[in-house]
């Protein structure tokens, strides 16, 4: 075995180990993988930074980030691939193509879903609407009501995706846009409390479809510690439960690995997010026994 391979098993048999399960364990038939990939904040950035960028050097890019998912789904072909929102805005492609550059990159990529970010709307509803048809993927967003705009029918509150026998239920959550983006931008959409929605979202999610993973696709930012009122992905997972992972965006937070908070009932809930402009990819790993107990590890990949 190589150097390289045998340092990179070491160091995920390790992690294992450290999530309370025996290396034992993962070679049993009855034990299921699941594999979550993520990206948020890409802001319309599809080439890698040049070489002499002073803060991202040579990272990034769609070919990059389009490789390494190929590379884990021939690992593991069980793999959800998922986006956090402000998919638009940051580089001429947004002002010259609108965003169907992106949508029709990340349908080639064959994402599953994304939830909405509040640059999503920089063209307006309109500009949104216009680009849909590139988007072969699911738009989730529950607290996002758009009945009295074009984008009626377009965005749904949640998907359930089965994946080797589990059932994940996805719900996107998005932050206020009164005050953030133009009203003309908007228009008709309504903003509904995330807490409350989400919760409804949970209900569904876990008591009448039966999944075995909830996840929440949040453009609600990470922490916001000196506003200690504003709703964030920390605040939503202490406020609500059984939601087993929340994917965020918006504060273009750069973690290492997920956070390990507690929900209102004391279990555990991981929070992720990896930055922006597609410079890292986040990969969670869920693993389901007979019984579907679960265990997880995940870390954030540089592209």
């Amino acid at each position: 075995m190589k150097r390289r391979e045998f340092i990179e098993k070491t160091a995920v048999s390790t992690a294992m180990v450290g999530f309370g399960l025996s290396l034992s364990s993962f070679s049993k038939p009855d034990v299921k993988q699941i594999t979550i990939l993520h990206t948020n904040d890409v802001h319309s950035h599809i080439d890698p930074f040049p070489a002499d960028d002073p803060r991202n050097p040579n990272m990034g890019g769609v070919a990059r980030r389009a490789s390494l998912i190929e590379a884990i789904r021939k690992e593991n072909p069980n793999v959800l691939l998922l986006d956090a929102g402000d998919i638009f805005q940051g580089t001429p492609y947004f002002n010259y193509y609108g965003g169907e550059l992106e949508f029709k990159l990340m349908s080639m990529m064959q994402y599953d879903a994304s939830t909405i970010g509040n640059h999503d709307f920089d063209n307006g509803v309109d500009g949104l609407y216009a680009q849909m048809p590139f988007a072969k993927f699911e738009f989730l967003s529950a607290n996002y009501d758009f009945k009295n705009t074009m984008m009626d029918g377009l965005v749904k509150p949640y998907k359930i995706f089965n994946k080797n026998g589990i059932k994940i239920g996805v719900f996107g959550i998005g932050i206020e846009l009164d005050g953030l983006v133009d009203k003309r931008n908007y228009k008709e959409t309504v903003y509904n409390d995330p807490v409350e929605t989400s919760q409804e979202m949970v209900r569904i999610l876990k008591k009448e479809q039966k999944c075995d993973l909830i996840i929440c696709l949040s453009h609600l930012g990470y922490n916001y510690k000196n506003e200690p009122n504003t709703i964030s992905d920390l605040k939503l997972a202490a406020l609500t439960e059984d939601i087993d992972l929340i994917i965020g965006g918006h504060t273009h937070t750069f973690l290492d690995k997920p956070t390990v908070t507690k929900n209102r009932i004391g279990e555990e809930v991981l929070v992720n997010q990896v930055g922006c402009y597609g410079i890292n990819l986040g990969r969670i790993d869920f693993f389901l026994d007979h019984n579907k107990a679960k265990s997880s590890m995940g870390k954030s990949i540089v592209v």
